[in-house]
């Protein structure tokens, strides 16, 4: 402290950091501060430099928010008065207006206008623009601490005569805080004093004060809506038509209309005018906000285009940040702004896609949606373009050097599942991902892929698709030649168990995962011991019983065969975490409670996609028969009318026979099918950041409905007559695996036939009894 008055810059600077550190991490207290740093900090303000003037100031403007009120008066405010006197040097004035703006919220109102405002009004006259300048930026706070009636009769007159200073720094700074300051004034305030100052300012930006021309078109959307009341039809107009020539303004030279006579611009103000053209970008909502969205085709669209296809990246680049905004307030008219959606993917700017992916789920939503009040039309017409733009935008992430980029796409790209269909999905994107696991070199954007992929693989809807894709991860990824793909394995098979029911793991990939302790690479046997303690936790007894007698082998011959130290390092590790684990059984249990609802749901979701898929091709039978009759009728009756009542006999006969029987279980079927859709609508709510946790208001009846058959040995009995199988109906087969059965869901085609025969026999068999009785 002794040698700060004649240590160099760096040390300078140092300082002023430390004195601010002791104060943050409270080293000593308050009053020991304000006697030993204080006086060292106002020192050391006046600095021949001004990065260490500036820095001092930075300090102290913090201490201020510390220090009692009587500290402040005696050792800030008081001196403060000289300090800002005409005689002090620039630099002294410019300190003291920013001292003045953060002590006005420090005190009451009268003693600020007593002691502080005089000193205001003398610096807002000062005679140097930077001092004026520098303190009609603090009138912003002083209003604050004043209260509304007082800047009304002391701050506003004096931003009114600021506002026409000659200077174009200080007018700038009276405008911005004009705008800061709007809540702040009444309806006549705004309509007599602030009003007619904008229409002056826009006036003026174009012909003679081209300084405020960024501020404004950055503060108009503020402006427009702070002003809204007191619009009359035709200033409402003129406004809009104001934003509308900034947002093209310096696009003539682009659009052809470029004139020799005409001055070249100069490469400040291209940029000047790329500036502009981006606040409108910027304040785009703000103006569908204005013009109301029910105008926007009308008032706002042809701007909306222009800015979508601005030559420049940062313009474009605002709109795709914007985006999602303009999309929520155009509701039910969002289908006007598809075509963009498709050109802002489609940029040639990584830069552009980056800023839009970010809520790229939410926009999707939108769109197929169509707002609130839209028909299925605007679903229909949104969906051609728009996946091979999607399909485009990431072949250009992926051949970028922007990893990150692409990581973000394939995250956001799990959205897919509510927006298209299962089929669009597996031959557009599903085996996409698998390409990109197999031969990406990013592990990161490996990873991004594979979670995607194991997303589209949970909501697919046809199980031989599904066998496919799973057949194609066990053999290209978990039995691949590089040591690489079965690493990415092993994190698929995380993903598959964070988002898959623990039957579904078992029944597919537990048997494959164990195969991995002989694999000949030590990184992946180390990998797959980390991953054991969790694939434990898929096991239930005694469901399970043999698969747990499998990992414990593979865990004794890797204590007894593994020759790399650090592995069995890990090994001997995971063991002792093994044996503290419990396994969960097929009954509930209160410590695994939630765990249990949530795998529960997460089986039932498997089923009913697995029922859906055989609802909707016993309903494509049923058409294509009820189609083949109604032809033979006809033509029967058409060859030969005495035959008729033959015929309606032979229809009472057999075709009741076949439908009478079942028309109860049709209607439940079709009810079944309205509820797998709506299933498959609300499973994919768009929260795709954690897509598979599944919300709390099933988790009820779920448990209930298991409680119920436990007593049977049953994971899943489900009261509801649209979870029970039928054993009767036209195809004379189970519609789906009894429920006690959930590991086997995903090979109903076997358990039918095996179901139909024990049916049989047990029917026979008690016809048996009777007849011998």
């Amino acid at each position: 402290m002794e040698v700060l008055h004649v240590a160099g810059v760096e040390m300078q600077l140092t300082a002023a950091v430390s004195f601010l550190t002791v104060l943050q991490e409270e080293s000593v207290s308050i009053h020991t501060y304000s006697h030993s740093f204080l006086h060292i900090i106002l020192q050391n303000l006046e600095h021949r430099d001004a990065g260490v003037s500036n820095a001092w100031l930075e300090t102290l403007l913090a201490v201020i928010e510390a220090l009692p009120k009587e500290t402040i008066r005696h050792e800030i405010l008081n001196p403060l008065v000289s300090k800002a006197q005409l005689s002090q040097t620039l630099q002294s004035r410019l300190v003291s207006c920013k001292i003045m703006g953060k002590l006005a919220n420090k005190f009451e109102a009268h003693i600020i206008k007593r002691e502080i405002l005089p000193l205001v009004k003398s610096l807002c006259h000062d005679v140097e623009y930077e001092v004026r300048t520098c303190m009609c930026r603090q009138l912003e706070h002083i209003a604050q601490g004043i209260g509304t009636e007082l800047t009304k009769t002391v701050v506003l007159p004096e931003l009114v005569e600021l506002a026409r200073d000659e200077g174009s720094s200080v007018r700038l700074a009276a405008f911005e805080t004009l705008v800061n300051l709007l809540d702040m004034f009444d309806a006549d305030d705004r309509s007599q004093t602030v009003l007619p100052l904008v229409k002056s300012f826009c006036e003026k930006s174009f012909k003679a004060d081209e300084s405020i021309l960024v501020s404004l078109s950055f503060h108009l959307g503020k402006l427009c809506n702070g002003l809204y009341g007191i619009f009359t039809p035709e200033q409402h107009l003129r406004f809009l038509e104001f934003y509308k020539k900034l947002s093209t303004l310096g696009l003539q030279q682009e659009n052809g209309h470029n004139d020799n006579q005409l001055q070249l611009q100069t490469l400040e103000q291209e940029k000047k005018y790329i500036s502009v053209r981006k606040n409108c970008a910027y304040n785009f909502p703000a103006m569908i906000v204005f013009v109301d969205p029910k105008n926007f085709h009308l008032e706002l669209y042809s701007i909306f285009f222009c800015l979508c296809h601005d030559p420049e990246v940062p313009v474009r680049y605002t709109m795709a940040i914007s985006f999602y905004e303009v999309a929520k307030l155009l509701n039910s008219g969002v289908y006007t702004i598809h075509k963009e959606l498709v050109t802002l993917l489609q940029d040639e700017s990584l830069e552009v896609l980056d800023a839009l992916v970010g809520h790229l789920p939410e926009i999707l939503e939108l769109m197929t949606n169509g707002g609130e009040n839209s028909g299925s039309e605007s679903k229909l017409l949104s969906i051609p373009d728009l996946i091979p733009a999607l399909t485009t935008a990431e072949q250009r992430a992926a051949t970028s050097l922007k990893w990150r980029t692409h990581e973000k796409l394939l995250q956001k790209y799990a959205c897919l599942p509510h927006i298209i269909s299962s089929d669009q999905i597996y031959y557009r994107f599903l085996h996409r991902m698998l390409t990109i696991i197999l031969t990406n070199n990013v592990l990161p954007v490996q990873k991004a892929a594979a979670r995607t992929l194991c997303v589209y693989l949970r909501y697919n809807r046809k199980q031989e698709q599904r066998h496919e894709v799973i057949q194609k991860l066990i053999e290209q990824l978990g039995q691949g030649k590089s040591y690489w793909n079965r690493l990415r394995f092993l994190d698929t098979c995380e993903f598959i168990m964070e988002l898959f029911s623990k039957s579904f793991f078992c029944k597919y990939f537990f048997l494959p995962v164990l195969e991995l302790t002989h694999d000949p690479v030590a990184n992946v046997r180390m990998k797959l011991c980390y991953l054991l303690p969790k694939v434990k936790s898929t096991l239930k007894i005694p469901t399970d019983k043999h698969l747990l007698q499998q990992l414990e082998l593979c865990i004794r011959k890797l204590l007894c065969q593994e020759k790399d130290k650090d592995v069995l390092t890990i090994v001997k590790r995971t063991v002792l975490e093994l044996d503290r684990m419990e396994i969960s059984v097929d009954v509930f249990q209160k410590r695994f409670y939630e765990n249990d609802l949530l795998d529960q749901e997460k089986e039932r979701q498997e089923h009913l996609l697995l029922e859906m898929e055989q609802l909707e091709k016993e309903k494509q039978q049923n058409e294509g028969r009820s189609t083949n009759v109604n032809d033979k009728i006809f033509e029967k009756k058409r060859r030969d009318s005495k035959t008729s009542s033959v015929l309606a006999k032979s229809i009472t006969l057999s075709v009741p026979v076949n439908s009478s029987g079942t028309s109860a279980g049709k209607e439940d079927k079709k009810s079944k099918l309205v509820r797998s859709q709506s299933f498959s609508a609300q499973a994919l709510h768009p929260k795709y950041s954690n897509i598979d946790k599944c919300s709390n208001r099933s988790s009820a009846t779920g448990y209930t409905s298991s409680v119920s058959g436990m007593g049977k040995g049953c994971m899943l009995s489900f009261s509801d007559d649209s979870f029970r199988t039928h054993s009767t109906g036209n195809s004379g087969n189970a519609a789906f695996p009894s429920s006690s059965s959930s590991r086997n869901l995903f090979n109903s085609a076997d358990q039918k036939s095996n179901g139909n025969k024990e049916t049989q026999s047990r029917k026979m068999s008690i016809k048996n009894r009777k007849s011998n009785s």
